[in-house]
């Protein structure tokens, strides 16, 4: 689309500026109907983010103290699982981790229960299925959370690549080179509720963006959840910018040491109240950081209770399990247990590659675990192109994981 830029509206502070475009697509006109042809050639206003490296924000006295309590509960909630789930529990940090992928991921309307996720796991779903999508989203949480130093426009453009593989049309690891609007029509951004900026201002705001990461003269949460309003303003992909801005508020959280080994499920915290969520997006746009710092701090204060009676559930059926299971104490059985914390589907073939083992003593440990009440009686699972194959579910661990996403998904104001 070539697109010819009028004049800008210039606004001080953090409100935005906008700009009027020239909407000319790149579609033939003999190719478009009536109501595309009468918006060519017409004006539209695109956004024009304020840079914030060096801003100084208006934050009230009340919503900074918030949020470092919020950032606080955070960094003992990770002290707590990382000494409670050490050794054994290590599984828990995983599980932490699909838990917030998959949250970040229904926030965008892709919903998928845990079972279809464990199936995912191991190799069982239909590629372009919801849990196709939120193991991607996986893989883009690992990205982000394997990244060291300082936040860089490489270090985004990886997670989306992780975050998009092999969904062309989203251009994988590249900023987009069009333009893009939330809302509205699909042809054109004139009735849109929000126009991000023209693509030739992308990198020069993720670099901005990036520095702003680096400073240490905001309460770290506040930080994280400007960090994400200013990403989301930007809009620099086609396609999964919520669920990539969404990965880079851990990297924060990780850089900046309110987290050092769990992954603190914030996006759960938001899907108890994603109107909420939208709207202090919108308040951000128009100039205030508070509603958007707000709802992060509400966010987080909800994960971790939500997150601590996750603990506590996998706490007490790894105990009930280890008490039934008559196994010796160096039978493989003792190893796949925590195991199936963190990949509550398994296969023999899972479990031999995993530890390590023959066939014959990954079946029997699957037997013994079966016999313990950990898993269930083996079902055969077809997976698209895919030959049958036999799978275990340790279902306990899948009921707790969809108690976890009710809780999420209530809507709560409280914390």
């Amino acid at each position: 689309m070539d697109e010819t830029r009028i004049d800008v509206t210039q606004t001080d502070g953090l409100k935005l500026s906008w700009e009027d475009v020239t909407w000319e697509p790149t579609t033939p006109a003999q190719a478009m109907d009536r109501a595309r042809l009468s918006v060519v050639g017409r004006p539209y206003r695109a956004a024009v983010p304020a840079a914030i490296e060096r801003m100084q924000f208006e934050i009230d006295p009340d919503v900074a103290a918030r949020a470092e309590d919020a950032r606080a509960a955070i960094t003992r909630f990770d002290a707590e699982l990382s000494a409670m789930f050490d050794g054994e529990f290590a599984p828990l940090s995983a599980v932490l981790l699909r838990t917030e992928s998959a949250s970040s991921s229904q926030i965008e309307n892709i919903t998928v229960g845990a079972r279809a996720l464990s199936l995912a796991d191991v190799g069982l779903a239909k590629f372009g299925s919801n849990a196709s999508l939120v193991q991607a989203n996986v893989e883009a949480m690992n990205r982000a959370l394997e990244l060291t130093g300082s936040l860089t426009p490489g270090h985004i453009l990886a997670v989306h690549e992780a975050l998009m593989h092999g969904q062309d049309e989203a251009d994988p690891g590249q900023f987009r080179d069009q333009q893009v609007w939330i809302g509205g029509t699909d042809y054109s951004p004139h009735r849109a509720d929000f126009v991000p900026p023209l693509d030739s201002r992308i990198y020069k705001s993720i670099k901005d963006l990036c520095a702003f990461s680096e400073r240490t003269d905001l309460p770290l949460l506040a930080q994280a959840a400007i960090a994400h309003a200013q990403f989301e303003t930007i809009h620099p992909f086609n396609d999964g910018n919520g669920r990539a801005g969404r990965a880079l508020v851990h990297v924060m959280l990780r850089n900046g040491g309110a987290t050092t080994r769990t992954t603190v499920p914030v996006s759960a915290g938001l899907l108890s109240d994603t109107d909420a969520y939208y709207d202090a997006l919108t308040a951000y746009r128009n100039g205030d950081p508070n509603p958007i710092v707000e709802e992060f701090s509400r966010a987080a204060f909800a994960a971790v209770r939500n997150g601590q009676q996750l603990a506590t559930d996998l706490r007490t059926l790894h105990d009930g399990w280890a008490n039934n299971l008559l196994a010796r104490r160096d039978a493989v059985a003792w190893r796949v247990l925590p195991f199936l914390l963190g990949q509550p589907s398994v296969t023999s073939k899972l479990v031999q590659d995993t530890f390590k083992v023959t066939q014959p003593a990954a079946d029997n440990a699957m037997r013994q675990l079966q016999e313990a009440g950990a898993l269930s009686k083996p079902k055969a699972v077809h997976g698209e192109g895919q030959k049958r194959n036999v799978v275990w579910q340790a279902t306990e661990v899948l009921e707790a994981l969809d108690r976890f996403g009710e809780r999420a998904r209530r809507t709560s104001r409280t914390g």
